[in-house]
């Protein structure tokens, strides 16, 4: 059975449309409902939503949504993300005097821009000043491209932008030949099912850009089939969740 909020976006219309064809139970209802929505059944239960959904629906279900740990950009090695980024509490952040690229790194709580300085992030009246934010140096991505990555190895893979631009067309050649590469240094440092978006810079090299869940992404030109894969391992039934994985749990509210 899949998992979903009431209002999808196209992305998540695809996906669903894929767990149909496939012959998955689809159902669609407000997070505070969703025992009495999934009630019917004994079918395994997976979700593919935002965290804010996530995050209440995720315990009454059983299920355990992966995703990379929160600094995980900021301890890859610099030939890997071709710039400086730090995991700091936003109460940091907030003293930086330079212009910076600040997100939050599981989530959308802090809007993902560059920030002319840190006293225009949101101040400790709209977060918590323990919060923390993912700061790097401003880059000028030039392509954009999602992996959706299964057990170490590129499952799906779409180009999203171009020149800052929306741009969708299917992922081959360079990138698949340099996520190859990156997949098996950071293989131990991920879930068995997540997305990674990497991109070219204007010099040409291929560096990351983020990790996302795979259950909160969107598929983009990518085949909805396989992206289907990576979402369902994603946030399945915490009971059948392989050792290795248990690592990356997002964790429940309030912990």
């Amino acid at each position: 059975m899949l998992v979903l909020p009431t209002h999808l976006t196209a992305s998540a219309r695809r996906v669903a449309a894929a767990a149909v064809d496939r012959g998955l139970d689809v159902v669609q209802c407000e997070a505070r409902d969703v025992l009495d929505a999934t009630a019917p059944g004994t079918a395994p239960r997976h979700l593919h939503a935002p965290p804010s959904y996530v995050d209440p629906a995720a315990g009454p279900l059983g299920v355990a949504p992966l995703e990379a740990p929160a600094d995980w950009l900021a301890t890859l090695p610099v030939d890997l993300t071709r710039r400086a980024i730090r995991c700091v509490p936003i109460r940091e952040a907030h003293a930086l005097r330079v212009p910076v690229f600040v997100k939050s790194p599981n989530d959308k709580s802090i809007p993902a821009r560059v920030y002319a300085d840190g006293t225009r992030l949101p101040g400790p009246d709209a977060v918590d000043p323990a919060t923390l934010v993912l700061v790097s140096d401003v880059v000028a991505y030039v392509s954009e491209v999602r992996l959706h990555v299964l057990d170490g190895e590129v499952h799906a893979a779409s180009q999203y932008a171009q020149d800052g631009r929306p741009h969708l067309e299917p992922a081959t050649g360079e990138v698949l030949r340099y996520a190859r590469d990156l997949l098996a240094a950071v293989a131990t440092t991920i879930p068995s099912a997540i997305v990674v978006d990497v991109g070219t810079d204007p010099d040409g090299g291929w560096s990351v850009i983020e990790a996302n869940a795979a259950w909160a992404s969107g598929c983009y030109a990518s085949d909805p089939q396989r992206v289907l894969d990576v979402v369902l391992r994603s946030a399945g039934p915490a009971e059948a969740l392989a050792t290795s994985d248990r690592a990356f749990v997002r964790p429940a509210p309030g912990r």
